[in-house]
């Protein structure tokens, strides 16, 4: 296992817990999407995965390591764990390119150089415009943008919180291919919480339901998604699968 949180609790003032015993295991190279309604902990889980917010109880262990104790900059720079916030997930103010160096500000000059020419060569999006302003790209491109600073340091291990807020249907469905292409290409394992939760479990291996901060439901992606239950309150509906009608 790539990700193992054990019975996590977290929350923002005492004696509320948010997050109310937790257990996920997110193999290596698979994609895991948590749903749920609004204030059912989702975010609140992503950022005591990272360190932001510290644990009343539980563990997370990542590769192998016991990281509840350590900061937030180790858990990047040593234990490669990626993370792309909901909101201020990029510098408006500066170019494309900076944005890139700000994310891999721990590497080495010459490596941050290197790795951030190879982002920019990938997505060619961002690429041809690496001087510009980030303030001046598309929603899309900006959480493109988002998601290749977290790619600087080559994580292992990528938290991703609501990436497709305001997009189009169009630029979600582009997203969630280039995420599931990144978990395949780099092997890297991913836990995404997302409210277009049709589209990211499509591309997902895994997924849960968390409501009022505890499992309600954990299966395979596509269990949840032939779960009528789970259709009918998160996902608009029944769903046919792109896979099962190809």
């Amino acid at each position: 296992m790539s990700i193992v949180i054990n019975d996590l609790v977290a929350g923002y003032i005492p004696d509320v817990n948010i997050v109310d015993g937790v257990s996920v295991a997110v193999k290596e190279a698979t994609m895991t999407t948590i749903i749920g309604p609004n204030g059912s902990g989702k975010s609140t889980l992503l950022k005591a995965v990272v360190g932001l917010l510290p644990l009343r109880a539980g563990h997370i262990t990542i590769d192998g390591t016991r990281c509840e104790n350590i900061p937030v900059d180790r858990r990047i720079t040593r234990h490669g764990v990626g993370y792309v916030p909901q909101s201020q997930n990029v510098f408006g103010s500066i170019s494309i390119e900076n944005n890139l160096w700000a994310g891999g500000h721990a590497m080495r000059r010459r490596e941050r150089i290197d790795r951030a020419n190879e982002l920019l060569d990938l997505y060619p999006a961002l690429g041809s415009r690496r001087h510009a302003r980030a303030d001046t790209l598309s929603g899309g491109e900006r959480q493109l943008l988002a998601v290749c600073r977290a790619l600087m340091p080559s994580p292992r291990t990528l938290l991703l919180d609501e990436p497709s807020a305001g997009l189009s249907p169009r630029k979600v469905q582009e997203l969630f291919e280039i995420i599931a292409n990144i978990r395949d290409r780099d092997r890297i394992s991913i836990l995404i919480v997302e409210q277009n939760a049709a589209q990211s479990l499509e591309v997902s291996d895994a997924g849960i339901v968390l409501v009022q901060g505890r499992i309600a439901i954990a299966d395979s992606a596509r269990g949840l998604l032939a779960n009528p239950e789970v259709a009918n309150l998160f996902l608009g509906g029944l769903v046919t699968s792109r896979n099962e009608t190809a």
